[in-house]
């Protein structure tokens, strides 16, 4: 994964007390909508780049309109920078979004599009246009400033809706789904343009997404929510290495158990032992990549891999350039193989594999 940009550090002045700044966004989100309960908390200092990542119905939507002041909070608190707004209508909250399908105003070219936020904040219309030409021309658009939605594409137009959002001055960026409107190419390109819009970004900007990718390249940490709750949260890299949800190493690509450990052996709630590298004690998780997986037609002899499971292939799809391969039988588990290898094999729906993994190539963590 190519990093585009620096990350910038926030820097917590303190307060003339003595005692750290309140900047940043402090909030316990508690929305009850029916059957389904929101309870998420979020933290975020100035500078910081949180995404919000889950399953469609998870709750993340919900948790940014209630950001923006488009949902009521049923409990909770929301704070930015020191200031309570729970009760402020959403016009007069210091924030800009950017909705997933951008909503720009059809009948107003992109110049006026974006002078339309500083004209909601009390500019003239000569100084409004100024900033927003301002605002075109960092996002390389100044040569469309004449041209309406219509005729943008859909990069140009996410990037006249992002210059529009920062365009206010927000202490609090949100973005629906920003990404998710655009093509596989041009998104690679736009993900680029706004992972360094993000990092020249001095407030608090918070994403929500349902792409992996685009999370752990535009965000610092990571809030994954599932059910309305909070399951895991970090360092992009560290929710990679250490998924604590089915759901989380599907996303990131790995096989993923719970069970507990007695030295290198760790017995699974449900299913066979593994044997790891790790020497620990107590309820652990188990992960390793599909990749990690090899497959044989009949019981192998003569391989060292501690790990042997007789499975039975469920299904095949193309994944990538490889083919993943999901097993059933003494334990559930995805392998990716070459088409080479798949066809060597005769892989179909029911046939019978012996599959190993090597104890170097698990990961076992505390759960």
């Amino acid at each position: 994964m190519t990093d585009t940009g620096e990350r910038k550090t926030a820097v917590h002045s303190p307060a003339p007390d003595g005692h750290p700044s309140e900047e940043g966004l402090d909030a316990r989100l508690v929305v009850d909508r029916g059957s389904f309960r929101l309870d998420v908390a979020l933290t975020a200092a100035p500078g910081d780049v949180v995404a919000l990542l889950g399953p469609n119905g998870a709750g993340k939507t919900t948790a940014l309109r209630a950001l923006a002041g488009l949902v009521p909070l049923t409990g909770g608190h929301l704070r930015l920078d020191g200031a309570a707004l729970d009760r402020t209508p959403p016009e007069s909250r210091p924030v800009g979004v950017v909705f997933q399908d951008y909503l720009l105003f059809p009948h107003l070219t992109a110049l006026d599009n974006v002078a339309f936020g500083p004209r909601c904040r009390g500019a003239g219309k000569a100084q409004a246009r100024v900033q927003a030409a301002a605002w075109l021309d960092r996002m390389g658009l100044a040569d469309h400033a004449g041209a309406r939605p219509r005729r943008l594409s859909g990069g140009q137009a996410q990037r006249v809706a992002l210059a529009r959002a920062l365009a206010t001055h927000p202490r609090l960026l949100l973005l629906d789904e920003p990404l998710a409107a655009l093509d596989a190419r041009t998104r690679l390109e736009v993900r680029a343009q706004l992972r360094r819009h993000l990092a020249e970004f001095e407030a608090v900007a918070v994403l929500v997404t349902h792409d992996p990718l685009d999370a752990m390249v535009l965000a610092d940490r990571l809030v994954v929510v599932e059910d309305g709750a909070v399951v895991q949260e970090g360092g992009p890299a560290d929710i990679a290495r250490r998924p604590r949800t089915d759901y989380i190493a599907q996303l990131v690509g790995l096989n993923l158990y719970r069970g507990r450990a007695e030295g290198h052996t760790v017995r699974l709630d449900t299913g066979p032992a593994i044997t790891t590298t790790e020497d620990l004690a107590g309820p652990v998780f188990v992960a390793f990549p599909p990749s990690a997986v090899t497959l044989y037609g009949a019981r192998p002899t003569g391989s060292s891999a501690r790990n042997l499971w007789r499975c039975e292939v469920a299904g095949l799809e193309s994944h990538g350039d490889q083919i993943r391969v999901d097993l059933t039988g003494e334990l559930a588990l995805a392998a990716d193989l070459t088409t080479v290898a798949a066809a060597e094999l005769g892989l179909h729906p029911g046939a019978p594999v012996w599959a190993t993994v090597k104890a170097t190539q698990t990961h076992a963590y505390p759960a």
